[in-house]
């Protein structure tokens, strides 16, 4: 669990051109990718006049593809099959879907295969809106600026990527039809992870990516490895799904997700591209138009080299700002691709063999942008950078465990201890999933739960997008497995994981007006992680309303004496501690 904060966005406009609007919310970190995205559009209403009571109908016409409405044959309760497609559970607690076909057939063969699966992602997803957003009022709001919002979104997704989402859309539950019809909805759910990342002065996620060859590899080759740390709650993450598509045009390719998604978060194709997102500084969109995942989704389908990647990229307009590092075999190099809607640039480094992604630009196109520069300066995108380059200095010769090593890295700048979960680390114990590639060797690792901690299974993607795999039946090269992190059964894990759970129990007690703690509740809380700032600051916000301000007091200053996530948080944390100083003269 995270803080709970709360953020104000003021807007002063012409009088005769826009009424001035302020928007106030607050929400759990924990949960923001989903909170943002739908407390964002109801707020953002303000904004929306009488173009937001606009709808637009639109399904694509797929009359041009041949399709076989799949019939499912189900093996036992975690594999089923349909033809050559194909869905699996494997003993790591991975989904791992193969399909192939047109661009409808994929849709049909994908959402037949995964309904049950996509239907509970769906269901986790919007049981969020519900719990944050009980209003029937609001709901409604927010349903009429669903259609105003991606007014424009259609016309800016590939027809045949429309294709494909229509047919996975049919396998939609119909429990949700009252927000939007299942192709429309759909669409809406691949925009929700930009619309998070938008959201001013905020950063949603906190991903780390880096790619490294020649010298700095233990067999010279390029290795790519990438932390994907987009957290909507345990639940969400528990399904992860890895994707082998085959499409009947353009290149076959691994994609890392969840069900429901036919977008690209992190992944390779069968020539050795691979494509990692980061999250950059965004302003409030006033409009859907590319998700970025349908971007990288096409880059993988479609290219083979890193210019045809950088010229697909540049056609395309997006909605956020955001990083995509690219890997390519054929170009044995990595460039971070850096777009947003006004700008885009491209970061290639000079007289190196490495290269680092966090969550701001580095290209020559971003010099200047003051949005990019506060982010530097205000978040945590720095140290974790320069994290990446003190682990560079004391593993040379990466490999794959090595890599998984980085990916796992918990600690600060010096080692320092920084406490579990805190953001300014590599591993910030969130992580939907972590990937290595081997773009040369066509070898990809993906993560296993819990985080990026558990067992890395290793795929082969010339086995697997051949007759060899329907030989062996199987879809991983197990003999290639990275191990579990030993931490993971260690005693400070189950202390972290106990510590979200009494995170939740104090963020209640903040909250609400009739909750009191046990006297020994905050001192077992603060022993589950005492290194982490935020114990302190949340024990110092509870006895603050509880008028208990000299223990407040104490304990605002204990969290001045930690490594705070962000300048914000840092400036939060004095501002409560300069109130209880009034309070306790």
């Amino acid at each position: 669990m995270k803080s709970k904060h709360t953020f104000v966005i003021q807007s002063e406009a012409k009088r005769n051109d826009e009424s001035n609007f302020k928007i106030i919310f607050s929400f759990r970190r924990s949960d923001k990718a989903v909170i943002l995205f739908f407390l964002s559009l109801i707020l953002i209403l303000n904004l929306s006049s009488c173009g937001g009571r606009k709808s637009i109908k639109h399904t694509p016409d797929v009359s041009q593809y041949s399709l076989e409405i799949p019939k499912v044959n189900i093996i036992n309760d975690s594999t089923f099959s349909f033809n050559q497609n194909y869905l699996t559970k494997n003993k790591q607690q991975l989904w791992e879907l193969y399909i192939k076909g047109n661009p409808l057939q994929l849709g049909y063969n994908n959402g037949a295969l995964t309904q049950h699966l996509m239907q509970k992602q769906e269901e986790i997803f919007f049981s969020k809106v519900e719990g944050f957003v009980p209003s029937k009022f609001k709901q409604k709001l927010l349903r009429g600026f669903l259609k105003w919002y991606n007014r424009k979104m259609y016309l800016n997704v590939r027809e045949d990527f429309q294709a494909e989402l229509y047919g996975l859309s049919q396998y939609s539950s119909n429990k949700y039809d009252f927000i939007a019809p299942k192709f429309r909805r759909a669409m809406y759910l691949h925009g929700a992870h930009d619309i998070g990342h938008a959201m001013q002065d905020l950063m949603v996620v906190g991903c780390t990516s880096l790619a490294v060859w020649n010298e700095n590899t233990e067999d010279g080759d390029l290795l790519i490895g990438r932390n994907f740390d987009f957290y909507v709650g345990d639940e969400f993450a528990k399904n992860k799904l890895v994707e082998f598509i085959e499409p009947e045009n353009g290149i076959p390719y691994l994609s890392v997700s969840w069900p429901g998604m036919i977008g690209v978060v992190s992944g390779m194709n069968k020539e050795g591209i691979t494509v990692t997102i980061n999250a950059g500084k965004s302003k409030i969109p006033l409009t859907a138009k590319t998700p970025i995942s349908f971007v990288t989704r096409e880059i993988l389908q479609y290219a083979t080299t890193i210019d045809e990647a950088i010229a697909i990229a540049k056609k395309r307009k997006v909605f956020v700002s955001e990083s995509i590092l690219v890997g390519s075999a054929n170009d044995k190099n990595a460039v971070i691709i850096e777009v947003s809607p006004d700008n885009f640039g491209v970061y290639r480094v000079e007289n190196s063999s490495k290269v680092f992604c966090t969550n701001h630009f580095q290209s020559e196109a971003y010099k200047n942008d003051k949005r990019n520069q506060k982010q530097i300066v205000e978040s945590h995108s720095e140290y974790r950078y320069e994290k990446l380059q003190e682990l560079l200095q004391e593993n040379k010769k990466l490999n794959p465990e090595k890599m998984a090593s980085i990916l796992r890295d918990k600690s600060g700048l010096k080692n320092e201890k920084i406490g579990y979960g805190n953001e300014k680390a590599i591993n910030q114990l969130l992580a939907h999933h972590a990937v290595i590639f081997s773009p040369q060797k066509k070898l990809v690792w993906v993560s296993s739960n819990p985080y990026q901690l558990g067992e890395f299974v290793c795929y082969d993607l010339n086995e697997i997008f051949s007759d060899k795999r329907l030989k062996s039946g199987g879809f991983s090269k197990s003999n290639l497995n990275i191990a579990k992190d030993p931490f993971v059964d260690s005693q400070q894990f189950k202390n972290y994981e106990e510590f979200k759970f009494a995170h939740s129990e104090i963020q209640n007690a903040i909250d609400s007006d009739n909750i009191i703690l046990t006297d020994d509740f905050i001192p077992h809380y603060q022993s589950l992680n005492p290194d982490f700032w935020l114990v302190y600051y949340q024990s110092g916000k509870y006895y603050f309303k509880q008028k208990e301000y000299s223990k407040a007091k104490t304990e605002f200053e204990k969290a001045l004496t930690k490594e705070i996530t962000t300048i914000p948080d840092k400036e939060n944390v004095e501002k409560y501690l300069k109130k209880t100083l009034r309070k306790v003269k």
